[in-house]
């Protein structure tokens, strides 16, 4: 995007060509070999984000009032959260961004930081603006020595449940095709293909199963939906 003005001096026109992209004004006599290359300082367009925000920085906000969302699953909340966070996990920020109270400042949090930074960007394309996130999620806060309310329900986070799962899985296969019959190695094979597909294409069905066990409901509730079980930080 650029737009041009002329004027006219001296003996000939000077042409000047503003360039919205690097914001720089180049001015050239039509009837000379001078040009001459100036940078400006535009404000023609600025987009900052917005800088993430620290945990003590949050403990003041949550004081004098912020609307603070919690975008990891259920049965992390449940485990432990912050005090004062709403639960909406990352995979269901478009259906329900309507509860978000855009009259107060918003921040966002996750266990350490990388599932809030995507939240923010699925917020800015819902129209949502000027969001933070927690810098380093609830484990910064913890190492604050910040207080989280607890359940005293402890579990293995879902992709750590995932891991362990796939781990044994191709450690028993190689075993198993070295001590009992070599077509054992297939089994190791399966996991590994899965788990390539689930890198390839974000789902991943073992965490969805896994999801769905017991100790990982919440309220009834399965720890994980199909949209978001690669996102587990």
């Amino acid at each position: 995007m650029s737009s041009n003005a002329s004027i006219e001096s001296g003996g000939g026109r000077v042409e000047f060509f503003f360039e919205a992209i690097g914001f720089t004004l180049f001015a050239k006599s039509l009837y000379g070999d001078t040009v001459l290359i100036f940078a400006l300082e535009s404000t023609y367009k600025i987009i900052t984000a917005m800088p993430p925000i620290q945990p003590a920085e949050l403990k003041s906000l949550l004081v004098t009032g912020c609307y603070l969302v919690d975008v990891r699953e259920p049965v992390e909340h449940a485990e432990e959260s912050i005090g004062g966070a709403t639960l909406i996990p990352l995979s269901d920020l478009g259906q329900r961004s309507h509860e978000i109270d855009c009259g107060k400042p918003l921040v966002v949090m996750c266990r350490s930081g990388k599932r809030g930074g995507e939240a923010l960007k699925k917020l800015e394309a819902l129209g949502i603006n000027g969001g933070r996130n927690l810098e380093g999620g609830i484990l910064a806060w913890k190492a604050a020595g910040l207080p989280v309310v607890t359940s005293g329900k402890r579990v293995f986070p879902l992709m750590q449940q995932v891991q362990l799962t796939i781990g044994i899985g191709v450690l028993t296969g190689v075993i198993l095709s070295m001590a009992v019959n070599p077509n054992w190695i297939y089994l190791s094979a399966f996991f590994g293909a899965g788990l390539t597909f689930a890198g390839c294409t974000g789902w991943c069905g073992l965490a969805i199963l896994m999801s769905k066990m017991p100790w990982n409901r919440v309220s009834g509730q399965s720890s994980c939906t199909p949209g978001n079980c690669a996102h587990w930080n």
